[in-house]
């Protein structure tokens, strides 16, 4: 026992150090300014004891990354024939990245570069310690140390983040803290402007150099006797039950949060653990972090929302008759408006979209919701604003909701989601699934019907095909149906067939996924006109959002307009309809084009009906836009309220770029409005009162 106790000894180290940073953190945390509260003596007991014991359980788990680089410290895998064997594995995998045809070069992007600098690195140094056998023991060392000053910087670096986290918002890390990781780029280049890098970072090294130093004094006796397998096998089952035990305590002591003082349950959680319920969970509480209404002023707001908080029924009852005629929604991925030569684009990448608008009703002026196909897909499903966190898709109360399929399905529609990928991915299958939809995606392709294939999925040509089979069946049935196809294509890596289009298919560039996705709707539509279900059906045509949502404001308006149509010859009129909407009103129009009669919960309107008023809704994971009257209004976390005059490039009804010009008094009318919108939204939500109601078709 003795003896596999001192192999701990650089585990126990790392651990102490943890848990003496985080005892000084929460220390420093207790006394910040901004923790404006009174303590009892038992909120002391709290924030220390059951502190304590959460840092402990949480280190465990973390822990065991330590504990992967230690027991693969060996010398036996360097003698012959293990040696040369596992070096050759190491030689094999990195010719297969330098290859250009592992699957690290199909998805593109800075990931083969990773792959290929982790791999090489791994294999030289793996070489150096096989074949300088005299060095072995110096060169192991500086690994060993360079390891654990890693594991030191990142714990510091986490007790740093954490102190500006509190300074900010005055908690632990929720969502907005893995909304920050997503916007890496933009966080850091704020952190640039914000403080004293330079200085911040030289200490932050400096100290994590001089406790490395001392941890590495206390530990490196492990490398003086590296365990043996037996040692290895212990130290693994003895981790094994640990980690077994922090899963088990860790959420149970998360239930001791329980006090009124809301300080005290902050400071007595682990930042790490609260990091990834964010994760986990998406959501992000409105209540909490934004500037708030009173739910009586609410009702004031009910003309502009047309939603109720407490009965959020409209009754929605055209004067002409219903038309059921089949419907296919596509939601074309990443489709910025200004690939399409309406837009100004001269580059000639979406020659169909442009001839197919010309064609049909064209909403020159919508806005996507949000800056990921996940917030694309609740939009045009749900035809809600977007609420803090992450969208309903990925939440787990996203099941049996008000949605546009359900009001298909009510009248009596076959209801389908169709995919190229593996639905699987962005929680679609259990979302579309949860919703009553049938869901067609790559699983559901035979082999002889998939032409070509990336890390997405079959590219869009083998799905237009497929979903031509899926509506003539559909067709043969004797129902109308309602059928929601995401496309993939135009996405990284950009890989489609060779030789479909003028740009190569080994080019990889965005223009070439754009254009491809562009030609698989044409031979989409090409196939559907000679089929006899077409003159009867109407073909809506959505971008799921931009191509990129990055700018120097924080909302930039020309990353969130995104081309919008709907196509049916001999039903539809082609015009341009160049009034400001958002995409959770392009389902609500098309209901209504339909003369459909059913009860809404829909905050999307139909932007032909006498009381539409012009509005858009934009927003990140934590900043929620509102554009109305050429005013963007933007309410963010730790209720702060920003607002911006939208002042257009030009006077064409296709102008992408506005000057957003911060305005030095806020207008208080458009204020309340985006609080009174979102709020309600988020309300709703969390009270389970946007779930689907089912109207039987007898009763429509």
């Amino acid at each position: 026992m003795k003896n596999l106790i001192k192999h701990y000894v650089v585990y126990k180290n790392i651990a102490l150090f943890y848990l003496i940073v985080s005892l000084l953190t929460r220390l420093v945390l207790l006394f910040h300014p901004i923790t404006q509260s009174h303590f009892s003596f038992i909120d002391y007991l709290k924030i220390f004891s059951i502190g304590i014991l959460n840092d402990l359980f949480v280190f465990i788990p973390i822990g065991s990354l330590l504990w992967l680089y230690l027991i693969f410290i060996s010398n036996t895998k360097y003698k012959k024939p293990f040696g040369y064997i596992i070096l050759g594995v190491f030689v094999s995998i990195l010719l297969y990245i330098l290859s250009g045809e592992s699957i690290l070069s199909e998805y593109g992007g800075v990931l083969p570069e990773i792959g290929l600098a982790f791999v090489g690195l791994k294999t030289i140094l793996f070489a150096l310690l096989l074949f300088f056998e005299k060095y072995r023991k110096k060169i192991r060392f500086v690994l060993f140390s360079f390891t654990l000053f890693l594991f030191v910087l990142l714990i510091i670096q986490n007790a740093v983040s954490e102190f500006f986290f509190w300074n900010e918002f005055g908690v632990r890390y929720n969502f907005i803290a893995v909304d920050y990781l997503v916007y890496t780029n933009t966080v850091i280049g704020n952190i640039m402007e914000s403080y004293p890098v330079v200085p911040l970072f030289s200490i932050i090294g400096i100290v994590a150099v001089l406790s490395t130093y001392f941890i590495i004094q206390k530990s490196k006796k492990y490398l003086d006797e590296i365990p043996n397998i037996n040692a290895k096998i212990s130290i693994i089952l003895g981790q094994l039950v640990l980690i077994a035990l922090a899963l088990f305590t860790i959420p149970n002591l998360a239930k001791k949060e329980d006090s009124s003082n809301v300080f005290t349950n902050e400071l007595q959680s682990n930042g790490l653990y609260k990091f990834y319920l964010a994760f986990m969970n998406s959501e992000l509480d409105f209540m909490k972090f934004y500037d708030t209404l009173p739910e009586n002023e609410l009702a004031n707001f009910e003309n502009i929302t047309h939603v109720k908080l407490n009965q959020n029924i409209v009754h929605i009852q055209p004067t002409e008759k219903e038309v059921q005629k089949n419907v296919v929604l596509i939601t074309i991925e990443s489709m910025s408006a200004e690939f399409m030569k309406h837009y100004g684009n001269n580059e000639n990448i979406t020659p169909f979209l442009d001839e197919l608008a010309d064609k049909s009703l064209f909403f020159t002026n919508l806005y996507a919701t949000g800056n990921r196909t996940v917030r694309g897909l609740e939009a045009v499903t749900l035809c809600l604003p977007p609420t803090p966190g992450e969208s309903v898709v990925k939440r787990k109360d996203n099941k049996n909701k008000f949605s546009t399929g359900s009001i298909f399905k009510s009248k009596g529609y076959q209801i389908k989601y169709l995919y190229g990928g593996d639905a699987f991915f962005d929680n679609m299958q259990d979302f579309y699934g949860g919703n009553g939809y049938d869901i067609v995606d790559k699983a559901n392709l035979k082999s002889n019907e998939i032409s070509f294939s990336n890390i997405w999925g079959v590219c869009d040509e083998d799905m237009a095909n497929k979903a031509i089979k899926v509506m003539n069946e559909e067709h043969q049935a004797g129902k109308p149906f309602f059928n929601h196809w995401m496309t993939v294509s135009n996405h990284r890596p950009f890989t489609y067939p060779d030789g479909k289009i003028d740009i190569p298919a080994n080019s990889k560039s965005r223009n070439g996924g754009v254009k491809y996705t562009d030609y698989a709707l044409k031979q989409f539509f090409t196939l559907a006109e000679k089929q006899p279900w077409f003159k009867n059906t109407v073909f809506v045509i959505v971008a799921d959002h931009c191509a990129s949502s990055s700018g120097k404001v924080e909302l930039p308006l020309e990353k969130y307009r995104i081309p919008a149509m709907i196509y049916a010859p001999g039903f539809i009129k082609p015009q341009e309809c160049h009034t400001l909407m958002s995409q959770i009103d392009l389902m609500p129009t098309t209901l209504g084009l339909l003369h459909f009669n059913y009860k809404s919960k829909f905050f999307g309107q139909d932007v032909f009906t006498p009381h539409y008023s012009p509005r858009a809704f934009i927003a990140t994971y934590q900043d929620l836009g509102y554009v109305k009257d050429n005013y963007l209004t933007i309410i963010s976390p730790v209720k702060r309220v920003k607002q911006f005059l939208l002042k257009p490039k030009s006077n064409s009804n296709y102008e992408i770029y506005y000057d957003e010009i911060p305005t030095e008094n806020i207008n208080n009318k458009y204020k309340k409005e985006t609080i009174a919108i979102y709020q309600l939204a988020s309300s709703i939500l969390k009270k389970k009162k946007y779930q689907s109601l089912m109207i039987p078709n007898k009763n429509n």
